[in-house]
């Protein structure tokens, strides 16, 4: 018998909470504290049925009004028996309800403990289970169809049908290993190149999404980078609306990164200001410059501030060290502060820019209209900008129904598969033995029945279910 488990399932601010019980003693205990105002008691329900009654902890006296939704298992999210208390939002009446079902032998949820539980007892496989975080999650349209689809099982179909090929596969290699003495062969070794070629190209296909799907769940990460006060984090609040980083004429103020997110034209942007660029023996600083590096490499798009009065050795300095790490990004070069620089002093800078780009970023995607003058502090051009990030974005249009990977654990696990793949292909190719070629195939089944969860180690289980939220 499993321990019923309770916990609130919604977020502060409403007017109503609602807490889910579920457990095999879900609908005894919430019996045991709640009197239906017409009708049968709760034990005497039919599933899905929803109840109207008072909450009395005590057995007499009222806590609240409430309606009590019954789904017995299995007909319910976790497969279990489940109750849910829809219940007035003060904060006093939901912990005086929450405490008594603890008296009464429920037990609080764990992080994600609802979904774990739905997964286990077979209602859904783990990549569906996943994408109920990522719905909970979903800040745009296209989060939220990629999201979808994969909780209706559009993902979990696709690995099915792979994983049902691969299968069909092995049990023809392996039928002849059962006969390897008598020299029989089962399988067509070109009919078996041709499948491996199909789902070579599906898995394929789907790895190579996840650059996209992983851009729209968590967002196009963008980073501002440049010598120190050129204005960077100005810039980074600018866009967010908000005084996200530190602004100080002081240089080095940022020793670490800074994060923000906005969405622009349903595209969702992670924002990093870094630490300022240059030569310093302050330890601190010299790691946050490191970790600029790293985020720089990690980035899809880069900001590089100028600051029109630096020096063109200063500038050049930094083109050194930058351009070269960011090879096959998009970039754009902000000559800043030009609500306070003369249209010389800027036309210079910008002259600067451009000559540091083709000297030293002959692997970055840029041209000359993507060199221009703003002010940080007063939005000036910062509307050009926008422009740029969403036409450097380059998202596909998302629907449901597409098929996109977003998830960087299925994403692991495809890659491990397509090399199995590769290895079972170049197998049959050279005529390696039946008993050779089967090893790498079981291993691919293996990483695919990884990602649905069915041979997942429970320490895995416990990480994915711990970036849940309580209640879910």
């Amino acid at each position: 018998m499993k321990e019923t488990i309770c916990a609130l399932a919604t977020s502060q601010g409403g007017a109503l909470n609602v807490i889910r019980v579920s457990g095999d003693k879900a609908i005894e205990i919430v019996s045991g504290m709640f009197s239906p105002r017409k009708g049968a008691p709760l034990h005497q329900r039919r599933t899905h049925t929803v109840v109207f009654g008072d909450i009395c902890p005590n057995g007499t006296q009222v806590l609240d009004e409430a309606l009590v939704t019954i789904m017995r298992a299995p007909h319910s999210y976790t497969g279990e028996d489940t109750i849910e208390i829809s219940c007035h939002a003060s904060p006093y009446i939901t912990q005086q309800i929450l405490l008594n079902l603890l008296e009464r032998g429920a037990r609080q949820a764990a992080p994600g403990e609802f979904t774990m539980r739905a997964f286990m007892n077979g209602k859904m496989d783990l990549s569906r289970a996943e994408a109920v975080a990522d719905l909970i999650a979903s800040t745009s349209r296209a989060s939220h169809s990629l999201a979808m689809n994969q909780l209706k099982g559009g993902f979990s179909n696709e690995l099915g049908a792979l994983r049902d090929k691969l299968l069909k596969l092995t049990s023809l290699m392996e039928l002849e290993l059962d006969f390897s003495e008598e020299d029989v062969e089962f399988a067509d070794r070109r009919e078996l190149l041709a499948l491996c070629d199909e789902v070579d190209a599906v898995m394929s296909r789907l790895a190579s999404s996840f650059s996209v799907g992983n851009a729209v769940k968590n967002g196009v990460p963008v980073a501002i980078v440049g010598e120190t006060n050129t204005g960077k984090s100005t810039l980074l609040n600018a866009l967010l609306h908000e005084e996200r980083a530190i602004v100080s004429d002081i240089c080095g103020t940022t020793r670490d990164t800074v994060e923000g997110v906005m969405n622009l034209s349903g595209v969702t942007f992670r924002f990093i200001d870094t630490a300022g660029l240059r030569e310093t023996h302050d330890l601190i600083e010299r790691i946050g410059i490191e970790r600029t590096i790293e985020q720089l490499e990690k980035s899809s798009i880069a900001l590089w501030l100028i600051d029109p009065t630096a020096r063109k050795e200063q500038i050049e300095e930094i083109a050194s060290r930058l351009l070269p790490v960011y090879r096959g990004k998009k970039l754009a070069i902000l000559v800043n502060k030009c609500d306070i620089t003369d249209p010389i002093t800027l036309s210079h800078a910008m002259q600067t820019g451009q000559e540091m780009v083709e000297k030293y970023g002959n692997h970055i995607q840029w041209d000359s209209h993507d060199l221009w003058a703003i002010s940080a502090r007063q939005g000036t051009n910062l509307d050009r900008l926008e422009e740029f990030l969403v036409r450097s974005a380059a998202l596909p249009a998302i629907s449901t129904g597409d098929v996109v990977v977003t998830n960087v654990r299925h994403y692991e696990a495809l890659v491990r598969a397509l090399e199995d793949i590769k290895e079972v292909k170049q197998g049959l190719a050279n005529g390696t033995s039946g008993d050779l070629v089967s090893e790498p195939l079981r291993a691919a089944i293996r990483n695919l029945s990884e990602i649905l969860g069915e041979l997942t180690s429970d320490e895995i289980l416990g990480n994915i279910f711990a970036n849940f939220c309580i209640g879910k």
